[in-house]
């Protein structure tokens, strides 16, 4: 049996998790967001995190309660774990249910953000477009939710994520096009997401509200943390100065295809 982990309780799994530095385990054991579940609340030998589609186990893998965990999914999910034992038990039990691919990730330290170099791209912006940073109206606005729904979807409100949040957007004709924000939040900084309306990519503008972000994060010495789901977004990141850390196996698992 498993058991859903309250917000208090959280922080004693982080020693479990410790291997991982993935910044959403720590948004949801700091009680930020997303939820935990372990295998005994007093004494957990394996536990799951899940913050948005993403999910992280650590622990014992050979505990059937493992396995429960492991069947504890939303209806789409991209699982990311770190040992070769967890790997075989995911693919066990979901064989070709789970689709392996490679993500990417970066080293973790601000020392390698240029300030200067980041502040040169928001000279960039072009005529007609103009850069702001994301509030009250924009976050209702139809076009910031229809760019997309992960923005806000990991606070419990959008005024949650007004509170805890931070985004840059770039409009057109006072349409959200382009928006650089927080898909989570931690302690010490933020988990980046950005989405660009398809008609207007490939114009620079990513960079720009990227830089946006960046910057307003250095400035309250919070971390902009980035993780890439391609070679685009690894390309973008370093054109920032983020230095590649390496790739990792991730496993997508689509319950609704199998319904």
């Amino acid at each position: 049996m498993i058991y859903k982990a309250k917000k208090d309780t959280r922080k004693n799994l982080i020693d479990m998790f410790r291997h991982m530095d993935d910044t959403m385990i720590l948004s949801c054991l700091q009680g930020y967001m997303g939820d935990a579940w372990v295998d005994n609340i007093k004494n957990p030998k394996v536990a799951q995190v899940v913050v948005g589609v993403f999910v992280f186990y650590a622990g014992d893998c050979s505990l059937k309660e493992a396995e429960e965990l492991l069947y504890n999914l939303p209806e789409y999910a991209l699982i990311i774990v770190n040992t070769p034992e967890w790997k075989r038990k995911i693919e066990t039990i979901y064989n070709n249910r789970a689709e392996k691919f490679k993500r990417y990730s970066f080293k973790k330290n601000p020392k390698y953000l240029d300030v200067n170099h980041i502040k040169s791209f928001l000279q960039r912006v072009p005529d007609g477009y103009e850069l702001k940073r994301v509030n009250s109206y924009l976050a209702h606005s139809f076009s910031f939710q229809e760019l997309s729904k992960d923005f806000t979807s990991q606070f419990q409100s959008i005024d949650d994520y007004l509170n805890k949040g931070i985004g840059y957007c770039i409009l057109k004709d006072d349409k959200v096009i382009c928006c650089a924000s927080s898909y989570s939040v931690y302690d010490d900084g933020i988990e980046i997401e950005i989405d660009t309306h398809p008609l207007y990519r490939r114009k620079g503008l990513a960079t720009i509200a990227a830089s946006a972000l960046i910057l307003d994060c250095l400035n309250r010495g919070k971390y902009p943390s980035w993780d890439a789901a391609n070679m685009e977004s690894v390309k973008l990141a370093q054109k920032l100065g983020y230095v590649l850390e390496g790739a990792y196996d991730t496993y997508c698992v689509n319950n609704e295809k199998f319904k």
